[in-house]
């Protein structure tokens, strides 16, 4: 049966949450629950029998969840680590992947149970941009965490075309305004430019776009006949998987990447690179990954598919657990865990560099970045179907959309993939239990756009509402 992902009245949550401390255990039959609803003497009240299931056995208790090794990976780990799946009686193995192509087959081949994704897979996969398979996502794992760093010898160049890069504190956000000299050299000396990104459809090749593009650099657009999306491109962009961005650097095969933690922090402690900018700088808190899984193994696992976003909820809001002067007080030992050789595998010192709220981008040059990783505040656990239009419409402003889609596609498209409806179930059912409150999640109103925003480094303004528009708001990139 599949589930109707019915929300509980909050007054019910109350109720359910008291009684459930009283039986010692979240897992009680669905008679037990009726009893419960109906000692409460409340009327016209509707409790569909898989969310009483989640209170049951799951369907499936062991689990094989796929990652690859960047740190926002981290609320996988920590639900693993702090006893979170272990609660929900889950059995968990997590297993790095080498790339994101291999981790994607795996999840649709039914290898992994599901993954820590790029927030694109989904969503390309979904539309059958590259492989295709219907895959959807109920939890957002985290915002922002990207950054793009530029080779020594680049760095200097950028210095000389711009005096106010020579300080020791260059003023923040930079642009790419005074890369564009240099790409334009490399052209006229028949020199490719070339640049690392981690996929396809990877946040970090549409925001390393939107830097270059909003500076009139054009990255290039795929075609029917241009799968690598280089055509009439100004930089050549190229992927790399992530561990492997500052030995590609260092080569000199790349001369620049965008990346997530900790590889643009390691260019910097090798002394190889540095990053110009971070994802928060390009669009302020924006999307990064997400947790994805086949719909089909959702429609097989309602429970457990439950169970699981029970448990990285509460590892996103542990991650981003503050004291009374707003210190995060729960990120040293996160990047302790996932310094691991298992998890992420780099020094505990490179990755608590931004975990802990401060970003490198030099010696000289270390900045207080609170929000450059968040996993929970600002509702960023939430799959915000607004957040799913926006990299459809980078995917058609670039080409990998081919044709050009309605208003209403885009709308309808999100529903297919984005699942607020069960990330408002496994909330409510932690609302109950007593774990978390309801005012940390959307109100039960929210129709899943966040609101229109001008926070882009070329101040554009996105309302998802509005997708043709956007597209077309653009001096580089598609038109419809």
């Amino acid at each position: 049966m599949k589930s109707a992902y019915l929300s509980f009245p909050v007054v019910i949550l109350s109720l359910l949450g008291a009684s459930l401390v009283g039986c010692g255990s979240s897992r009680i039959t669905l008679d037990e629950l009726e009893s419960i609803v109906d000692s409460a003497d409340i009327e016209e009240i509707e409790v569909s029998e898989e969310a009483a299931g989640t209170l049951l056995e799951v369907e499936k208790t062991k689990l094989k969840f796929g990652f690859i090794k960047l740190t926002d990976c981290a609320p996988l780990v920590i639900a693993k680590e702090k006893g979170f799946f272990d609660d929900e009686g889950l059995n968990v193995e997590l297993e790095a992947q080498s790339n994101w192509k291999v981790l994607l087959d795996r999840v649709i081949d039914g290898e992994l149970d599901g993954a820590h994704m790029l927030a694109g897979q989904p969503i390309g996969a979904t539309i059958g941009f590259g492989t295709k398979a219907h895959i959807i996502t109920a939890y957002s794992l985290d915002y922002n965490g990207n950054g793009i760093t530029v080779s020594n010898d680049i760095w200097a160049q950028m210095q000389e075309n711009d005096e106010a890069l020579k300080s020791e504190t260059p003023e923040h956000p930079i642009s790419a305004d005074s890369l564009k000299p240099i790409v334009d050299q490399y052209k006229q000396e028949g020199k490719d430019f070339n640049m690392g990104m981690v996929f396809p459809v990877s946040t970090h090749n549409y925001e390393i776009r939107y830097w270059l593009a909003a500076a009139g650099i054009n990255p290039g657009f795929y075609t029917a006949e241009n799968i690598a999306g280089t055509q009439d491109a100004d930089v050549i962009l190229s992927v790399t998987p992530p561990p492997q961005m500052p030995a590609t650097l260092e080569a000199g095969t790349i001369l620049g990447y965008c990346v997530g933690e900790p590889w643009n922090q390691q260019a910097v402690v090798k002394g190889i690179g540095v990053p110009v900018t971070t994802n928060y700088d390009i669009w302020k808190n924006n999307p990064e990954k997400v947790f994805g899984v086949t719909a089909d193994w959702n429609d097989k696992h309602p429970n457990t598919h439950l169970a699981t976003l029970k448990a990285l909820i509460r590892a996103g809001k542990w991650l981003d657990e503050t004291d009374a002067k707003g210190n995060l007080v729960n990120r040293q030992e996160a990047a302790k865990i996932l310094s691991d050789k298992d998890y992420v595998g780099a020094d505990e010192d490179v990755i608590d560099n931004s975990m802990t709220g401060t970003f490198v981008f030099q010696s000289t040059d270390v900045r207080p970045m609170p929000d450059f990783n968040v996993f929970f505040k600002y509702y960023a656990s939430y799959p915000h179907y607004s957040d799913c239009i926006w990299f459809l419409t980078q995917m058609r402003r670039w080409g990998q959309i081919t044709e050009a889609q309605t208003e209403e596609w885009y709308a309808d498209t999100a529903k297919q993939i984005y699942k607020p409806e069960i990330y408002r179930q496994a909330a409510m059912l932690l609302v109950a239990e007593g774990k978390l409150s309801e005012s940390e999640f959307p109100a039960t109103d929210y129709d899943g756009y966040r609101e229109a925003t001008t926070e882009f480094i070329d101040g554009n303004r996105y309302d998802a509402r509005d997708p043709i528009g956007y597209i077309n708001s653009f001096k580089i990139g598609n038109k419809d």
